[in-house]
């Protein structure tokens, strides 16, 4: 297979601006690498860029050694997948898969070949002769990963393949992909903005906001130990709250927030670049499923309010409540109660489930 190294990569269009700003990224040989982002982030144009669509206006792709930056497409060893799949309707599995074959001139044995094992591998064999307009949404998408993987490309680009797929279906697809995957160790490209999607199916992600990356690192690495309150904010349900340093000591800090009140932090437990002199800006953030109703005997940390909003969503109530420090978010997993509208409740933000982030991030 191939790695890939982005350095320094630039894009702008007319109406649109800067769309990449002096990415530098290096995707390792056998990784499943995500781009993941808010639309208009970029990650589209990036995967475009090392698909060979766009061309960059400064910077260089290499795959391993070889500089790629201005070689066309066709000459870069990619498989596609896109949102949309262009297949075409009245031709079989087979011969959607095998199309492309036969326009290289590829052997007719060699080409049957090619397209058994590749339907083996994404569990369509049952379905060859089937037409592709007779599919389901998941099958149909498991052809254009079989068109992709055919030419037995070095490099897998995948741009929202899933987004036209019902939450079912993503389910089953990103089990399938995580197969697929770990079978053919294809260094593979994916954009999404689902964060689900990223974080279930990555080896590492790449979090973009704005044209530029913000952070690259495993699932975990992203979501437990953000280095920017985008990060920190745009995976899973956090709380971001703005405070200053009042105390720092011993491994401890003690924050003011914006209503005067106090919560208690430790130190290291924050990101790169946090500093905790007494009187320094922070943002300390704390994620929904941490937060825990308060008993009568907790005081630290405890936050009042009023419940503002409640999603049952099955194994969890997600609440929101209006506080003096602003929205708390709160998931209520394994808890009987069940809060409506208006009603009164005390939480705690627990000393050692906070993490802090620099207040300019």
């Amino acid at each position: 297979m191939v790695s890939v190294s982005l350095h320094q990569l630039r894009k702008s269009f007319a109406r649109s601006g800067t769309v990449v700003n002096g990415i530098d990224l290096t995707i390792d040989d056998g990784e499943f690498f995500t781009l993941l982002g808010p639309s208009g982030c970029g990650k589209s144009t990036t995967l475009r860029m090392i698909a060979g669509f766009e061309e960059p206006d400064s910077g260089t792709i290499h795959f391993d050694d070889r500089d790629v930056t201005y070689a066309p497409a066709n000459k870069r060893d990619v498989g596609l997948v896109f949102q949309n799949y262009a297949l075409f309707p009245h031709m079989s599995v087979s011969r959607n898969v095998g199309f492309g074959l036969d326009v290289r001139g590829v052997q007719k044995a060699e080409a049957a070949r090619r397209i058994s094992d590749v339907l083996q591998q994404v569990g369509l064999s049952a379905q060859a002769n089937a037409r592709v307009d007779e599919l389901s949404g998941g099958q149909q998408q498991r052809v254009a990963l079989a068109r992709a993987l055919v030419f037995r490309p070095q490099l897998l680009l995948l741009d929202e393949p899933m987004s036209n797929l019902d939450a079912k279906l993503r389910l089953e697809m990103r089990s399938a992909l995580r197969d697929l995957h770990a079978e053919t160790g294809i260094t593979s490209v994916y954009v999404t903005h689902d964060q689900a999607e990223a974080l279930a199916m990555s080896t590492r992600i790449a979090v973009m906001n704005t044209a530029v990356v913000h952070q690259v690192g495993t699932p975990d690495e992203v979501y437990s130990r953000p280095l920017t309150a985008f990060v920190a904010g745009f995976l899973g349900r956090n709380n971001l709250l703005r405070a200053t340093v009042r105390r720092s000591d011993g491994g401890r800090a003690e924050l003011t927030l914006s209503d005067g009140s106090t919560l208690a932090v430790r130190t290291g437990s924050a990101a790169p670049g946090v500093d905790f002199a007494v009187g320094s800006d922070v943002i300390a953030t704390i994620r929904a499923e941490n937060v825990r109703l308060a008993g009568a005997a907790d005081d630290a940390n405890a936050v009042s309010g009023t419940v503002a909003d409640v999603d049952f969503i099955g194994h969890s109530l997600s609440c929101e409540l209006d506080t003096a420090v602003g929205r708390i978010k709160v998931d209520l997993t394994g808890s009987h109660m069940r809060p409506t509208r208006g009603d009164a409740l005390r939480v705690v933000l627990p000393e050692d489930a906070a993490y802090c982030v620099p207040a300019d991030s």
